[in-house]
């Protein structure tokens, strides 16, 4: 990684960003910004924003917990001392806000810390409408992945989902401009590793169904063909977006 004037680039997205610098479009089509920091510095304000209401309101015995965080069904909670909704039971929104929730410091920081590193390159090298689209359908796959799989009557938090997309986005980048993507994968392992050694603590689910979509969309956006680029584009992510609609739907009938 390169340190830049905001967070840092990897060494691939600025060399594709240097190869378009004169042109109106990213590498990948997207609309070139004056400041491609801003949508991950307004992301990371979110989640501070409301990592503050939660310690606000009581820390990790907030009922705001019980709220933003994915539960997949009703379930007793301590914080609240009675029966609390999930996703199966009327409460889908917490598939988004789910997103935006921490509760320990350290969690909460390697997230930010993660995103200010990787959000400002690839959002010079896609553009801030295909890089919002690659965090919230990472997200959104995380959670699709921890309806499935994790207990059906436990909570899941964090940006962790999103953020591994976002991985899962520059190692196919790295790979597309025929980079050196052994430090990326290196470091990829090395958070695999610790999610699957800690898996009582940390949401696998959530990182691998997040990183499985960050790889199909920021695969949909750099393999495009040239021509008509941007409708193949939007085919590539619609197909992965109605995947991960199609199973959380399936899922929530299935709990329902």
């Amino acid at each position: 990684m390169r340190p830049a004037s905001v967070g840092f680039q990897c060494p691939e997205c600025v060399r594709e960003g240097a190869r378009a610098t004169r042109q109106a479009r990213t590498p990948y089509g997207g609309q070139r910004t004056g400041n491609p920091a801003l949508t991950s510095q307004v992301l990371i304000g979110l989640n501070v924003a409301v990592w503050v209401a939660i310690m606000a309101t009581g820390g990790g015995a907030s009922r705001l917990v019980d709220r933003l965080a994915l539960l997949p069904v009703s379930a007793f909670s301590p914080r609240s001392g009675a029966v609390v909704p999930g996703v199966a039971d009327g409460a889908p929104w917490q598939l988004l806000t789910s997103m935006f929730t921490h509760v320990a410091v350290l969690h909460i920081g390697f997230n930010m810390l993660a995103l200010w590193v990787l959000g400002p390159g690839l959002e010079a090298a896609v553009g801030r409408t295909r890089f919002l689209l690659l965090y919230f359908l990472s997200g959104f796959a995380g959670s699709a992945m921890v309806m499935w799989f994790a207990a059906p009557n436990s909570q899941t938090l964090g940006a962790s989902g999103a953020i591994f997309g976002l991985m899962g986005a520059l190692l196919v980048i790295a790979f597309k401009v025929g980079g050196d993507v052994r430090g990326i994968l290196t470091w990829i392992a090395i958070n695999f590793v610790i999610t699957f050694l800690f898996a009582g603590y940390i949401s696998w689910q959530g990182h691998v169904g997040g990183f499985v979509a960050g790889l199909l969309a920021a695969g949909a956006l750099a393999y495009a063909p040239r021509e008509r680029r941007a409708l193949w584009q939007g085919a590539g992510i619609a197909v992965v977006a109605l995947a991960v609609v199609v199973t959380t739907a399936v899922r929530v009938a299935m709990l329902a």
